[in-house]
């Protein structure tokens, strides 16, 4: 008899559901104490889809609908398990993670990010990861510092 005709539960539709783990970085978990509230918030709401979709009957539908959701917790789980909170920088004298950095490009850009851990970045919002080849570059820099990127220069302008 075909599955489709079978209402219980198929290895078939149970291998379905389950979706391949996030990829988890093989560098250090930093994070600022925002970012780990963030993580912690989105841990949360992880929690409460995945508890809302054991509630649905149907077995493969609820499979379906909570792959995302348990997926996301053990991400979001271990991700706090394995943050390192960083402390605000100390000071302003040298990028370092947390600050926020405005540099000139030689193309006349100016562009001005904050160097958070590789959960919080977020470009579009004016972050990066303390691991983008950009961040990379300006750690330990101070203002007046030119570094070379893919051809083009650099310079940092100011750094809170």
């Amino acid at each position: 008899m075909s599955v489709a005709f079978v209402k219980e539960e198929s290895a078939e539709a149970a291998s379905e559901t389950l979706l391949p783990d996030r990829p988890i970085s093989p560098h250090p978990n930093l994070v600022t104490q925002a970012g780990l509230t963030v993580l912690e918030t989105q841990l949360a709401a992880a929690r409460t889809a995945f508890e809302a979709a054991n509630t649905i009957e149907d077995v493969n539908e609820r499979r379906r609908q909570s792959a995302g959701p348990l997926r996301d917790l053990r991400y979001l789980a271990e991700r706090i398990r394995t943050a390192q909170v960083m402390a605000e920088p100390a000071s302003n004298d040298t990028v370092a993670f947390g600050n926020t950095v405005t540099f000139s490009r030689d193309d006349g850009r100016v562009q001005t990010y904050r160097i958070v851990g590789e959960d919080e970045a977020d470009p579009k919002t004016g972050s990066i990861s303390y691991v983008s080849p950009v961040a990379r570059l300006l750690m330990g820099k101070a203002v007046g510092d030119v570094v070379t990127m893919g051809g083009h220069e650099l310079e940092i302008a100011n750094i809170r």
